[in-house]
């Protein structure tokens, strides 16, 4: 779509904003859909550990923690290619309508697997949604447009992050979890409207990088179908490690194993045994992402199932982590930007192993509450230093290649969160009879990641 075009009433469609002339539609569309996305994404996960409790399912927690992230690994991958082949209003209508459907199933769970079942799908319909309108803004805004659309893509999850959780807590507390649920799915439902109505007669430009789609084909479906077996093994192995017989092991060992095949075809070479540069970042990202999401599925879990805390309280946790990691992110971006990046991951790392510590040491029924809580606090501060940091060395060590760099980056996210969740979550139920000591467990196994985080950073430096 050309800056030259002119509009119908004969203005340039240079003297148009994000919410004027032939885009204000579109805008309002795309800011309603992030806004209630992040809202779903924020709100809900407060309420699982009450959801699972509630389902007599705290064993199978970490399976209903792990499946979003493991389903929407496939999800992204899927809508990318959906998106190019034939535009991105398609993915995202498919996946606005499938989420309102999910939180459906989720919300109406009898059992604890039926809410795995709609997390999963839920994961799935996400990962639609976030790519489908990253290549949405690509697809229809011009190019002068395209960095405030992303800007306000991102400005969308801020009154999310902080109302959310809380208030969640609050209708899981004076009404009941499944209220949280439904109440989504009914806010979600017009926005899921308005994308297929809205968007219908949009140009879109499919493919815009030129060439033949036939030459775009093949490279894609080895992805997608190695994004495929990724999201299963790590489904599968989220399964296995919720319990210690036979079957589980078998269920463990292939889902782990699917991941150790494909996970090397969509990450950079190297990247498992950290060579210097883009490999190392890579795999650092995922080693950051699996300790911060273990501690954030794991610490409102012992609150809730251990500490009997309102889920209110747990709400506010997740709230004060997200204002501190937005916080930390604005210190190493606007203070510490002249230090190099790599001794701020390091940095990062050692604020994340206090967190690790710290939310071992609330595991203690002689220890308060409120010290578990903190830690979650503290540990979004470590990311709020690592994640930025590591970002900008990926873009630093790929030029030409950002976006294989963002992908990468993306890929090893989701791993490491499942892969060091499942461990933590194999320990946690190898000793989860003794009561506190299994969130020792699986809180201690995440402090040896932090120190080869620490110690790899340099591994990550730039020039």
């Amino acid at each position: 779509m050309s800056d030259d075009v002119k509009d119908a009433a004969g203005g340039s469609a240079a003297d148009e904003g994000l919410f004027s002339g032939r885009y204000a539609s579109t805008s309002a569309v795309f800011t309603a859909v992030m806004f209630l996305t992040g809202m779903a994404a924020l709100a809900v996960v407060p309420t699982l550990p009450t959801a699972a409790r509630d389902l007599g399912g705290v064993a199978l927690y970490p399976l209903v923690a792990g499946c979003f992230v493991a389903a929407s690994l496939l999800g992204g991958v899927l809508g990318g290619h959906w998106a190019d082949r034939s535009g991105a209003h398609r993915p995202l209508a498919a996946g606005m309508a499938a989420s309102v459907l999910t939180l459906l199933i989720a919300g109406a769970s009898p059992s604890v697997w039926q809410l795995a079942a709609g997390r999963f799908l839920e994961g799935l319909a996400g990962g639609m949604v976030a790519v489908s309108v990253n290549t949405a803004i690509g697809q229809v805004f011009p190019e002068r447009l395209r960095p405030r659309a992303l800007a306000l893509m991102s400005a969308c999850w801020i009154v999310p992050s902080l109302v959310g959780p809380p208030l969640a807590g609050l209708v899981a507390e004076w009404w009941s979890w499944r209220a949280v649920f439904f109440g989504l799915a009914a806010l979600t439902a017009l926005p899921a409207v308005a994308v297929a109505v809205v968007l219908r007669g949009r140009s879109w430009s499919p493919g815009r990088t030129g060439g033949p789609a036939g030459a775009e084909e093949a490279p894609r479906r080895p992805a997608l179908r190695a994004a495929a077996a990724l999201s299963l093994g790590a489904a599968l192995g989220q399964y296995g490690v919720s319990g210690w017989d036979l079957r589980h092991l078998l269920f463990a060992v292939g889902g782990f194993g699917l991941l150790a095949v494909f996970a090397p075809r969509l990450l950079p070479p190297g990247t498992w045994r950290a060579a210097r540069g883009l490999p190392a970042t890579v795999l650092l990202c995922g080693l950051g992402s699996g300790v911060f999401f273990t501690v954030e599925a794991y610490v409102p879990l012992m609150l809730v199932a251990e500490r009997d805390a309102s889920a209110v309280a747990v709400g506010l946790a997740f709230t004060g982590a997200a204002v501190a990691w937005a916080a930390a992110s604005w210190v190493q971006g606007r203070l510490l930007e002249s230090r190099p990046r790599h001794t701020l991951v390091a940095a990062g790392a050692v604020v994340l192993a206090a967190a690790v510590a710290t939310a071992a040491a609330g595991a203690h029924p002689a220890v308060p509450s409120l010290v578990a809580g903190a830690a979650m606090v503290v540990a979004a501060v470590g990311m709020g230093l690592l994640a930025p940091s590591l970002t900008v060395l990926s873009l630093f060590h790929s030029p030409g290649r950002q976006g294989y760099a963002s992908s990468s980056m993306q890929i090893t996210q989701n791993l490491g969160q499942v892969t060091v969740l499942g461990f933590a979550s194999a320990l946690f139920n190898a000793v989860s009879a003794a009561g506190a000591a299994g969130y020792g467990a699986a809180l201690g196994v995440l402090l040896p990641l932090c120190a080869l985080l620490a110690v790899l950073a340099v591994r990550t430096r730039g020039a």
